[in-house]
């Protein structure tokens, strides 16, 4: 069993006798000659470098002896009190360990994969008798056929479309299907063959799902030359109107295929990653090809330091880029990358199946790749200009409000919600790169003493819960100024905006003082007369109200700010008053959970019909006892007469 374990006891770390090399070498003298992982720790606890060895001692030996070393490297050791190691049976063992360690710990010497997110898959359901076709992410728990990974959900959702138009696959709820009782939209609209209500039977549907797997699965040549076949049979006998469904099928997969631009002939399912450095950064382009189909491409930014080969960052990233995911037959790169044969053996180990890591020469593999660093060029190139005119904007807001330092870290709070119902505030992040949504937070207004619609009220409960939190979890906003947080967002806020005038920043302000936080830069944003766009006037404590020049280039990026902040307070608030709306009065009953749930919709077909049921219907349902029927029939009828 290999021990993951990443805490260390700080405690002995205290008052530390050594530190650099010489606290490396007692280490040495106790290390085996194994197979192993090594974390690199700091004064703090925190772990700076983790890496693998094929063998422990010589590989740590290696820092204990500075000549040659470059800055990072050095700096490192220097910073290093402690280490900790877990030896493994192999090196193979400890490359899928090492990148494990890196994506939970994310040490700041390593070279780290900054997006992570799960990839979208088309699921079509093995659950029930008419399967449904949806969007899926995460682990894949719910049994059925998958297909992906897709590069975005806008990718996944095009295909579903289409794939809907195609094959008229369905993809309402299992409960949607179950209540029923005449086909829906979807159904009159040519995009769903209406399962629910019988107009198809089980088993032609079944046909239909058969070819949209097939067509998922690489056949889809075979599948349009089978649809063409019978509109040509139904046109020969006259029947125009299913000639007619038959190739508005054939004109659906057609934009499938046409979306997916290139689709190779020899390559049927492969990644293909591409890196590209210049000033300093590094965009590494993926694409995704499986059974032939070109499912889409994604751009990723590693943070890696400038000390760094563009080989190595690639090996680097591979390794933490499959560890929650699983590995193509064949991973095509634009370089060699170092140990690529040890990556090759260690996809291989982990998805028990021979996987190839080849860096292409010629042929279509090599134009792959050379279509991919171009897009990776391409990308790279506008990041930088964006960044450039980022950090721009950037001084430009330190030079209007104030500010002693050019903000790294914007926050924008704002409040939604309709006549007090289903309040929520919301809180949007920026920084050098733009808009950090992975930063942005929701906030469910808790508090029972709020009269409905009172934005102060508000307002101070998500400042206390979101400054209190960052308290207790970072201690201090003198943090912001370590050197960790030098290539990432810092925790605290350089400058806080309110959509709200002076009202509203007094509220914040009261709340920031009596949190000991007085000296985080505040400003309130009211909308001008007749809300009118730039005219907003802004707050500021302790000075007079302000207007920026109309044209100002910082007034559009902090109406951008405001309105993103807006947007996101609105989708969250309708999301939660939707969620409301279409809840079942059947979860809020005690011991009423899926299972019972699931057996009194499918019995009585809606929570309408359940409420309406006598208690011997409600008995007769398989899973419910008397006494929970009773129960039943007590929370729907306790105000009858």
């Amino acid at each position: 069993m290999i021990d993951t374990s990443n805490t260390p006891d700080v405690s002995a770390l205290a008052k530390p006798v050594k530190t650099g090399s010489e606290v490396i070498a007692d280490f040495v003298k106790m290390l085996p000659g194994v197979p192993g992982v090594y974390r690199m720790i700091d004064t703090n606890g925190d772990v700076l470098y983790v890496g693998k060895a094929h063998n422990l001692r010589k590989r740590v030996t290696s820092y204990t002896r500075p000549q040659g070393l470059n800055n990072r490297i050095a700096r490192m050791i220097q910073a290093t009190v402690t280490m900790e190691f877990v030896t493994t049976a192999t090196e193979t063992e400890a490359l899928l360990l090492e990148a494990n360690l890196i994506k939970r710990l994310r040490p700041r010497f390593n070279v780290l994969l900054r997006d992570d997110k799960s990839f979208p898959y088309i699921l079509l359901t093995g659950d029930h008798e008419a399967p449904q076709i949806v969007k899926h992410r995460g682990a894949r728990k719910r049994k059925g056929q998958y297909f992906g990974p897709f590069a975005s959900a806008g990718a996944v959702t095009r295909t579903i479309n289409a794939l809907q138009k195609a094959f008229l696959i369905r993809n309402c709820t299992d409960g949607v299907y179950q209540g029923r009782s005449r086909p829906c939209l979807l159904y009159q609209i040519k995009r769903c063959s209406a399962p629910c209500t019988g107009e198809i039977n089980v088993d032609e549907y079944s046909v239909l799902v058969d070819e949209a797997v097939a067509f998922l699965s690489g056949k889809s040549q075979k599948i349009r030359e089978e649809l063409a076949q019978s509109m040509n049979r139904a046109s020969g006998q006259l029947d125009f109107e299913a000639a007619a469904i038959y190739r508005d099928r054939i004109s659906a997969l057609s934009a499938v295929q046409t979306h997916q631009g290139i689709n190779p002939q020899s390559v049927d399912e492969a990644d293909v990653f591409a890196c590209h450095e210049e000033a300093g950064q590094t965009c590494i382009q993926v694409f995704f090809f499986r059974t032939g189909q070109n499912w889409g491409n994604r751009a990723y930014y590693p943070k890696a330091d400038i000390s760094h080969t563009t080989s190595e960052i690639l090996g680097s990233f591979l390794s933490q880029f499959y560890d929650d995911k699983p590995c193509p037959k064949q991973i095509l790169l634009s370089e060699v990358v170092p140990e690529q044969a040890l990556l090759s053996e260690a996809f291989t180990l982990k998805s028990a199946r021979k996987i190839e890591v080849i860096s292409p020469q010629r042929g279509e593999k090599r134009d792959l790749v050379s279509h991919a660093l171009k897009n990776a060029e391409d990308a790279l190139g506008r990041r930088l200009a964006e960044n450039a005119s980022q950090a721009r904007l950037l001084e430009g807001v330190a030079d209007a409000f104030d500010l002693a330092e050019t903000p790294r870290r914007i926050e924008v709070y704002d409040n939604s919600h309709i006549m007090g119902t289903n309040a929520v505030g919301c809180m949007i992040v920026s920084g050098p790169e733009g808009l950090a949504k992975n930063q942005y937070r929701k906030f469910n207004i808790k508090s029972k003493d709020l009269v409905p619609g009172d934005d102060y009220g508000m307002m101070r409960e998500v400042f206390s819960r979101r400054f209190s939190r960052l308290l207790k979890e970072h201690g201090s906003i003198s943090r912001n100024d370590t050197e960790t947080q030098k290539d990432t967002l810092p925790p605290w806020p350089d400058l806080v905006l309110i959509d709200g005038g002076k009202g509203q920043l007094g509220v914040v302000r009261e709340v920031m003082l009596d949190l000991g936080l007085g000296d985080i830069p505040l400003v309130g944003i009211a909308k001008g007369p007749e809300r009118d766009a730039g005219r907003e006037k802004f707050f500021v404590p302790g000075k007079p109200s302000f207007m920026l020049a109309e044209r100002d280039p910082v007034l559009y990026f902090v109406q951008r700010l405001r309105d993103e902040a807006h947007r996101f307070a609105i989708g969250t608030h309708r999301a939660r008053r939707s969620k409301q709306m279409i809840r079942n009065p059947l979860d809020d009953i005690a011991g009423i959970g899926p299972t019972r749930k699931r057996a009194l919709l499918q019995h009585f077909g809606s929570a309408k019909a359940v409420s309406r049921a006598a208690l011997s219907d409600l008995e007769a349902v398989p899973g419910i006892s008397q006494t929970m029927a009773r129960n039943l029939y007590d929370y729907f009828h306790d105000n009858d007469d």
